[in-house]
C-alpha cells in the first residue's frame, strides 16, 4: 500500500484527470506504434525488411505517413452526402475514445482506497464498453451511405451481419466473467482475479471471447467488410487524406482497446504478487508495466493471426457465430454459474 499525505487527497480528482489526458494521448501514440509493429511483424513473418528507410528501424515511417496523409487532397465524391461523408470519421474516432474513458491501465492504493488509472470509474463499465462498441457500427454505415458507393455499402452490410452475430456470444461471455466476480465494474473484475486468472477458470469463455473480439474488430480472418479482392477497400473506399487516416487510426485504437479488455477480463489485469505490490517503488511501476506487457503480447497475437489464418467467406463467418460460438458461450455461462456457486459455498 502506498501512503499519501492528507493534503494530497483533495487533489486526487485533478490528478486522475491529468492521468486520463495522458492516457488518451498515449493510446493515440500506441495506435501509431501498433501500425509500425504490424508492419515489422508482418515483414518478419514473410522474410521481408519492412519499414527500414526512414529513421532507425523505420520508426520515422509513421511520421512520414502522417505528413503524407495531411498533405493529400481531400476528395469528396460528387454524389456523396456531404454531412455524413465529412462527419462519419469523426463519429468513429469519438466512439473509440468514449470506450477509452472507462478502461483502466492500472491502479494504486492511497490510504487504503483503490484508485484506478483511468479517466473515470463506472459501476457498469463493462456494459458501457459493450454498448459504445456496438454503436461504432453506425459510424461505418454513415461512411458507407454518405459515400454513395456500392462497394462501401456492401462492406457496411457485411460488417453489420458480422457484428450482429458476434456481439451476442461476446456479451454472454462478458456476463459469465461478471457472474464469477459479482460485479459489472471492470476494475473490480480485474482486481478480484488476483493471481487466479479467468483464462484458467473459464478457458472456453476465453476462446469464445477472443474469437468474437477478433470479429468485432474486423481483423483477419473476419475482415470481409474490406476484402480487397472483392470490395476494393470496402466501407472506406472513397476516403482520402486525413479522413482516411481517422478511419484507419480508429481501427487500430479499437484493436488496442480490445487487447486491454483481454488482459483485464482474462489475464489478471495489473495484479502482481503481494511482495511486489507492497514495495514502495515496484508497487508504483510493476502493476501497470505488467498489465501493458500482457496487452502487447495480446496485440502481437492479434497481428500474427493475420498471416496465420485465411479469410473466411461471409457465410462461414455467420455459421461460426450462430452454430458454434453461441452454444459454447451458453455452455460457458452455465459453467460460470456453477463454478461461482461452488466457490461461493
Amino acid at each position: 500500500m502506498i501512503e499519501i499525505p492528507e493534503f494530497i487527497i483533495p487533489l486526487i480528482p485533478w490528478i486522475r484527470g491529468v492521468v486520463g489526458l495522458v492516457l488518451v494521448g498515449a493510446i493515440f501514440l500506441g495506435a501509431m506504434g501498433a501500425v509500425w509493429l504490424e508492419r515489422k511483424l508482418s515483414a518478419d513473418i514473410q522474410f521481408r525488411y519492412g519499414p527500414s528507410r526512414v529513421g532507425k528501424f523505420g520508426l520515422l515511417q509513421l511520421v512520414a505517413d502522417a505528413i503524407k496523409l495531411f498533405t493529400k487532397e481531400d476528395v469528396r465524391p460528387r454524389n456523396a452526402d456531404r454531412l455524413l461523408f465529412d462527419n462519419a470519421p469523426i463519429f468513429m474516432m469519438s466512439s473509440v475514445f468514449l470506450m477509452l474513458v472507462a478502461i483502466p491501465v492500472g491502479a494504486v492504493f492511497i490510504n487504503g482506497v483503490q484508485y484506478p488509472l483511468a479517466v473515470t470509474e463506472m459501476d457498469i463499465s463493462v456494459l458501457y464498453i459493450e454498448a459504445v462498441s456496438a454503436i461504432s457500427i453506425f459510424g461505418i454505415f454513415m461512411i458507407a451511405y454518405g459515400s454513395n458507393n456500392k462497394y462501401s455499402l456492401l462492406g457496411a452490410f457485411r460488417n453489420f451481419a458480422r457484428m450482429v452475430g458476434y456481439e451476442v456470444p461476446l456479451g454472454i461471455t462478458v456476463v459469465s466473467v461478471a457472474i464469477m466476480t459479482g460485479s459489472l465494474n471492470i476494475v473490480e473484475i480485474a482486481s478480484a482475479q488476483g493471481l487466479h486468472w479467468n483464462i484458467f477458470l473459464q478457458p472456453i469463455g476465453f476462446i469464445v471471447f477472443f474469437i468474437a473480439l477478433m470479429a468485432d474488430m474486423g481483423r483477419l480472418p473476419f475482415d470481409q467488410n474490406e476484402s480487397e479482392e472483392e470490395l476494393v477497400a470496402g466501407w472506406i473506399t472513397e476516403y482520402t487524406g486525413m479522413r482516411f487516416g481517422l478511419g484507419f487510426f480508429a481501427e487500430y485504437i479499437h484493436m488496442i482497446l480490445g487487447s486491454f479488455l483481454v488482459a483485464l477480463l482474462f489475464l489478471g489485469g495489473w495484479n502482481v504478487p503481494a511482495f511486489v505490490a507492497n514495495n514502495p517503488v515496484l508497487g508504483l511501476i510493476a502493476p501497470t508495466g505488467f498489465f501493458l506487457l500482457k496487452t502487447v503480447l495480446v496485440l502481437m497475437t492479434i497481428i500474427g493471426m493475420r498471416w496465420a489464418v485465411p479469410r473466411f467467406r461471409i457465410d462461414q463467418v455467420v455459421d461460426l457465430s450462430w452454430k458454434k460460438l453461441l452454444p459454447l458461450s451458453l455452455l460457458n455461462l452455465v459453467w460460470a454459474v456453477g463454478l461461482g456457486l461452488y466457490l461461493g459455498a
